[in-house]
């Protein structure tokens, strides 16, 4: 038996990487996925791979329209959600006297807006208990010279999660947080050497983590974590631990 037989799991983001990795674990361990992102290709690839286990719902969640078909779609076939986790995030490298508006718009509304807007849109999918997981970052437990608004606004993740899962204790549902240091991902491979460097300088156990070892989700997401709930759990080689 899988840890989370029979469980229905929403999980949001780049349908590559980080997400398909956590979305691969939930499979194995017995979940059916709803799995949305914005790249339609990579997401019909991502849910052809994993079979019938996960239902692909192309979607942009910085747009409530999107995210009222995630909703549609999710209520449609029948059962409440047990888990979210809202892993949709990003942010684009730029110092304090080069950010545009723009620029800081992108940032906030993808990393922090969205994430809000998410949880409220499918917390009435939940029964109470289960599981919310965001997505949040190292980097919101650092200063950064060139990446200061993603870094704010994980942070704000973080306080976000301690308030709904205040809110969120009476009806039994865990909200955590999931914050990893620098991983191996196609976008960390475009960054510039320098912020590669800069990033894994700080890292003691000398490397860029693995997508798949950020499915520590799994954890949080488990009835092992049950008693779990407002933490934020670091996957960064020990950066912000010693």
């Amino acid at each position: 038996m899988g840890q989370l037989d029979g469980k229905v799991a929403v999980d949001t983001g780049d349908s590559s990487c980080i997400v398909l990795e956590i979305a691969t674990r939930f499979v194995r361990e017995g979940a059916r996925v709803f799995l949305t992102g914005r790249r339609e290709a990579e997401l019909a690839r991502a849910a052809a791979a994993l079979g019938g286990s996960v239902i692909a719902v192309p979607g942009d969640v910085t747009r409530e329209a999107d995210l009222a078909r995630l909703h549609t779609a999710v209520e449609e076939a029948g059962s409440p959600v047990d888990i979210l986790v809202a892993n949709a995030g990003g942010g684009r490298p730029a110092g304090l006297a080069d950010l545009t508006r723009d620029g800081f718009d992108l940032t906030t509304d993808l990393n922090f807006k969205a994430t809000y807007f998410t949880v409220q849109r499918v917390l009435p999918l939940f029964e109470d208990g289960g599981s919310i997981v965001l997505l949040g970052s190292a980097a919101g437990s650092a200063g950064s010279t060139r990446f200061g608004v993603y870094a704010a606004t994980k942070a704000a993740v973080r306080s976000m999660a301690r308030s709904m899962a205040l809110e969120l204790a009476g009806r039994g549902i865990r909200v955590n947080t999931l914050s990893p240091g620098p991983i191996a991902t196609p976008s960390l491979a475009m960054a510039p050497a320098e912020v590669i460097e800069e990033a894994t300088a700080r890292v003691p156990l000398g490397r860029a983590g693995r997508p798949e070892e950020v499915a520590a989700a799994l954890f949080l997401a488990s009835p092992e974590s049950s008693y779990i709930t407002g933490i934020e759990l670091f996957v960064d080689g020990g950066a912000r631990q010693v």
